[in-house]
């Protein structure tokens, strides 16, 4: 009896403690534009279960667990500092704190260790008005991330979505799928609909609905709007020649499109050649959901192993290009019922990875299955390496490239036997590496790779956003 009241008892106390500290990140939040995360999950507007989750996770990659016990006085002295907009690592504080062996107060070591972010602050940008032409799948999941990430108000505005009307009731049925979603859940926050302005008022945010067929067409500084970015989520044009349509209307400056592009357009996979964006480029494509899967841990082993060739592999969530039932499709196999069916069908991917990382140009194969599962798909990749390595050294370097690379927002690394699809849903990393289903053999190695092709690909297009907004924050502490 006495060990279960001590259980209990320890479990009542970390819920008080993650309370109080939910006040401090909403502040630091709203007043400062500062992000508190977790080993890169975001605590900003998460509840007292979900804060207690983020930290239990942390005993799959470190070799202690992690409590708010230990983070919560570095929040403490976190919301005490004068800080720029950054992004705040408690959870690497707090164990690298454990680790510091000199003897420092802990409001000495969040001083040091941040100290940047207080005497050379990032002054924050005007204000970027974005505008989504398109509302399907992938533009509501962005337009959920840009009105998460408002914070202050300042940086990032969703200011109007562009569709076509569908006929009575249209702006209703648009704000009741943002409010539900079947495989994301519900909208965080309060939705309304404003009938005479024809808009959607989501958590304070006023995004204009704007009807037009035509993306030439519409004057955007009618709406108040200037400089924005057009973000093109439609795949109905897809070279620089369809997407230009979007800069001859006033009020643009940029447009960013949510598939492949054709041609000579800029494919960027944010982390691996997002360095190729340059000030005059006015059109930039985000490359595709596999491509952002499977290129960050390519790079990894790249640079650490070296890969000859190798073959990918994707088992992909069915989407609305399919048919739910069987009908025509100008695609091979496409036309069969997608919840019927595993669906054989080519892809891109492997192709469009050599666009993003040159030094694999002709050393990749790809192909996919399309399987009945609403989201969250897998890449198998099936490299031989140009040294070998163990089972052991490769994925305890995978686990470092997650939490101390360059690539730690790309790649996730998950180490449990019982992992399924569905435990990925709402990830925010391009990738995660599946530990438990490595296998190694000398130079031959086959990397499983889940990635939620909805939420995790709309983070990496939001990462673009950012950078070409000059909203992109710094991280502490320093890896």
């Amino acid at each position: 009896m006495n060990k279960l009241e001590d259980h209990f008892g320890r479990w009542k106390n970390r819920e008080e403690i993650a309370e109080a500290m939910i006040p401090m990140i909403g502040r630091l939040h709203r007043e400062k534009n500062v992000t508190t995360i977790v080993y890169s999950r975001s605590l900003v507007n998460k509840s007292v279960i979900q804060i207690l989750k983020t930290h239990r996770f942390v005993k799959q990659i470190e070799d202690s667990e992690l409590s708010v016990v230990d983070t919560y006085p570095i929040l403490q002295e976190v919301s005490k500092l004068d800080l720029g907009p950054c992004r705040v690592d408690i959870g690497k504080l707090a164990v690298e704190y454990k680790k510091d062996n000199r003897g420092l107060s802990i409001e000495d070591y969040v001083r040091e260790e941040l100290s940047e972010a207080v005497h050379n602050k990032m002054s924050l940008p005007e204000q970027t008005d974005v505008v989504l032409y398109g509302f399907g799948r992938i533009g509501r999941i962005l337009a959920r991330l840009l009105i998460e990430k408002a914070g202050s108000g300042d940086g990032l505005r969703l200011k109007a979505i562009v569709v076509r009307e569908s006929g009575k009731g249209d702006l209703q049925k648009r704000a009741s799928l943002l409010r539900r979603d079947s495989v994301h859940g519900p909208f965080s926050g309060t939705i309304a609909v404003d009938e005479e302005d024809n808009a959607i008022i989501a958590n304070g945010n006023f995004i204009k609905v704007i009807y037009s067929s035509d993306p030439s067409a519409i004057d955007y500084t009618e709406y108040g709007i200037n400089n924005a970015v057009v973000i093109d989520n439609t795949g109905k044009w897809r070279d620089e020649e369809g997407l230009s349509q979007h800069l001859q209307c006033k009020g643009v400056s940029r447009v960013m499109l949510t598939a492949p592009g054709k041609g000579n357009m800029k494919n960027i996979v944010h982390g691996v050649n997002n360095n190729l964006i340059e000030d005059s480029d006015k059109i930039i494509s985000a490359a595709s959901c596999t491509t952002n899967a499977i290129v960050p841990p390519l790079k990894a082993i790249e640079d650490k192993f070296g890969i000859e060739f190798g073959h990918v592999e994707t088992v992909h969530s069915y989407t609305n290009d399919q048919n739910l039932l069987d009908n025509f499709h100008k695609g091979p196999r496409r036309g069969r019922s997608a919840p019927l069916n595993m669906v054989l069908t080519e892809t891109g991917a492997a192709t469009a990875a050599a666009k993003a990382l040159p030094s694999l140009a002709g050393k990749l194969t790809g192909n996919s299955i399309r399987v009945p599962t609403p989201n969250v798909s897998m890449a198998i990749l099936n490299l031989t390496l140009g040294k070998e390595t163990t089972l052991e050294e490769l994925n305890s370097y995978l686990r470092w490239v997650s939490l101390h690379s360059p690539l730690q927002r790309q790649v996730d690394f998950v180490s449990s036997p019982d992992a399924v699809s569905t435990d990925f849903v709402g990830s925010r990393h391009a990738s995660v590496i599946d530990a438990e289903a490595t296998i190694v053999n000398g130079r031959h190695c086959v990397l499983y790779v889940w990635y939620d092709n909805e939420f995790g690909y709309s983070c990496q297009v939001l990462r673009i956003l950012q950078q070409i907004s000059g909203v992109e924050y710094p991280a502490y502490p320093k890896d």
